[in-house]
């Protein structure tokens, strides 16, 4: 008689345990609604259940954090066909929101949050900077005088004279000068 009051107790144990797994498992009945998406600065929202009525479709209210009622929200009207409806907001600053649509028949298709993300800063880039044309100039005291045609000429000549004079007494030394 032990056992069975043992497997009793454990076939309840286990009932107990998977119910909630059973009821977590059957999908909730999917019944109108409201799509909200957020682009950028623009919230949008779709509904497919509100009907036309004296060529109205309804209302959609955007309310920010502190605003409590419908009437307190940025409201737009629904425009669209039979199919879907639709209303956008834009210039919308970051935070989160509460969109609520009201179909023109005083019924609420339904209520969402949204959060609207701040836009991404721009990101600073090298710009590229005017090189100088000639390259560094180096020198003493770092100065950078352009000199004109008449000096350098003169300085190449000085150059060209110092490397003709080295030259010739060098070949001037060995040369064997015997008496």
């Amino acid at each position: 008689m032990r056992n069975s009051s043992m497997v009793h107790r454990s076939g309840l144990t286990v009932a107990a345990a998977a119910l909630p797994l059973a009821l977590a498992a059957v999908p909730a009945a999917a019944g109108p609604g409201i799509s909200v998406s957020t682009t950028g600065s623009t919230v949008s929202v779709t509904t497919s259940s509100c009907t036309q009525i004296n060529g109205s479709w309804g209302t959609a209210s955007l309310l920010t954090s502190s605003q409590g009622s419908f009437a307190q929200g940025r409201q737009v009207t629904l425009s669209g066909t039979s199919t879907v409806q639709s209303a956008a907001w834009s210039n919308v600053t970051a935070g989160t929101y509460t969109v609520i649509v009201i179909c023109s028949d005083g019924t609420t298709a339904g209520t969402q949050s949204v959060v609207v993300s701040p836009a991404p800063s721009p990101t600073r880039t090298a710009s590229p900077s005017v090189s100088p044309s000639r390259g560094v100039m180096g020198g003493v005291g770092g100065s950078s005088t352009d000199y004109g045609t008449v000096t350098l000429v003169a300085g190449g000549t000085l150059v060209a004279s110092g490397i003709a004079g080295a030259a010739w007494y060098l070949r001037r030394r060995t040369r064997s000068y015997r008496l």
